[in-house]
C-alpha cells in the first residue's frame, strides 16, 4: 500500500528514556505500523505496552529516539498535518467554569476556525454527541460521561481527517458506548480515519476494521479483525459411546482433546479439520449428538498473544470443567 493510501505510517519507531542510574528504558521498540485511510483502527496492549508513547510521538508531542513516522502523508509533528487531526486524550483537562458552547468556541479558536465556522460547527458536534440541549450548561455541572462526550465533540470540531481517541468510552454507560460507536461509524462513512486506544475489547471488536496488539513497545500481531478471528479454534461436542479408540482417533487429528463425561472439547488449527473429526467419531462407533465450532473473541486472542504469543490457541472452557486426556496432543 502506497504512502498516499495510509493515514499513519511508522518505520522502526523507537523511544528510549534514561532510567534509574542512567540505564536506558525503551518505551517503544522498533515499531512499524500502517493504518489505511478511511479505516477504524484499534491500538491494543496492556498497561506499559507503549500505546500512549506511540500516540504522543505521532502527534509530535515527544520526539522519537529513532525511526520515522508520517501522518496524512506528512512528517509527524508537521503543522499542516496537525491541523487535520482531532485528539481526545484519556485524561482531558476541562475548563469547568465554561459552558459547553464556550468550551468548544475556545477550542475552535485554537484550531484557527473563523467565527462563522465556529457558529455553524459547534451546534452540529453538540447534537452529534447528544449535548445540544445542555449547550448553555457549565462543564462543572456535567457528569463524567457527559464530560467525555464534550471531549469527543472537541476532537471532531475541526472536521479532522484523522481522529485519535484514547479510551473514549471509559466513563460511559452501555448506551453512551453505543452512541460513541455510532459516532465512529459516522466518521468512517464520511471518509475519516479513526484510531482507538481502549481496554474495552468488546467495543474494539464491534467497531474496528483492523487492530495492532502491542507488548513491550513492539507489535505482536496486526491485521483485519475478520482475518484474525476467522477460524474456529475449538469444536465443542456431545458424544455418546466414548471409547479409548475414539479418543485415540481424535488425538491423532486435533491439537488438543479434553473430555468430561459425554462432552468433548477439541482444539483445532482450522475448520477443515471438522469433517475429519466427525468421520473419526462415527468410524469408531461414537454417536455425535451435537457439534459447535467456536471462534475466538478478540479478548481471547488478545490474552493469548500477550501471555504467550502462541499462534495456536488452547481449547476454551465449556460447560463442566473438562479433564485433559492423558497422552497429550499430537505435535
Amino acid at each position: 500500500m502506497s504512502d498516499g493510501q495510509l493515514a499513519i505510517s511508522t518505520e522502526h519507531l523507537r523511544k528510549e528514556y534514561k532510567g534509574a542510574f542512567g540505564k536506558p528504558f525503551v518505551a517503544v521498540h522498533d515499531l512499524s505500523l500502517s493504518v489505511p485511510r478511511g479505516h477504524v483502527f484499534g491500538l491494543l496492549g496492556p498497561n506499559g505496552a507503549g500505546k500512549t508513547t506511540t500516540i504522543n510521538m505521532l502527534l509530535g508531542n515527544i520526539y522519537p529516539t529513532g525511526g520515522s513516522a508520517q501522518l496524512l502523508g506528512k512528517r509527524a509533528g508537521d503543522h499542516s498535518a496537525r491541523a487535520k487531526i482531532g485528539f481526545l486524550p484519556e485524561k482531558f483537562q476541562f475548563h469547568e467554569f465554561l459552558t459547553a458552547e464556550e468550551f468548544l468556541d475556545l477550542h475552535g479558536k485554537l484550531y484557527g476556525m473563523s467565527a462563522d465556522a465556529r457558529k455553524k460547527r459547534i451546534p452540529e458536534v453538540l447534537a452529534l454527541v447528544g449535548l445540544l440541549d445542555r449547550r448553555k450548561s457549565k462543564l462543572k455541572e456535567f457528569s463524567k460521561g457527559m464530560q467525555q462526550r464534550a471531549g469527543l465533540a472537541q476532537a471532531i470540531l475541526n472536521d479532522p481527517d484523522l481522529v485519535i481517541l484514547d479510551e473514549p468510552t471509559s466513563a460511559l454507560d452501555p448506551v453512551g458506548r453505543r452512541d460513541v460507536r455510532e459516532i465512529v461509524n459516522h466518521l468512517k462513512e464520511n471518509g475519516k480515519t479513526v484510531v482507538l486506544n481502549s481496554h474495552l475489547l468488546s467495543e474494539i471488536e464491534m467497531t474496528c476494521d483492523e487492530v495492532a496488539i502491542l507488548r513491550g513497545g513492539q507489535i505482536l500481531r496486526q491485521g483485519k479483525i475478520d482475518d484474525l478471528l476467522a477460524a474456529a479454534t475449538t469444536v465443542r461436542m456431545r458424544v455418546l459411546n466414548i471409547t479409548a479408540p475414539l479418543i485415540a482417533a481424535l488425538q491423532g487429528i486435533a491439537v488438543t482433546v479434553a473430555v468430561n463425561g459425554e462432552f468433548v472439547d477439541a482444539g483445532i488449527r482450522d475448520e477443515n479439520t471438522i469433517p475429519e473429526i466427525v468421520s473419526a467419531i462415527v468410524g469408531t462407533g461414537g454417536r455425535l449428538m451435537s457439534l459447535i465450532p467456536v471462534r475466538e473473541t478478540l479478548e481471547d486472542l488478545f490474552v493469548r498473544i500477550i501471555q504467550d504469543g502462541q499462534a495456536t490457541p488452547p481449547p476454551q472452557a465449556w460447560g463442566p470443567p473438562a479433564a485433559p486426556v492423558q497422552g497429550g496432543p499430537r505435535r
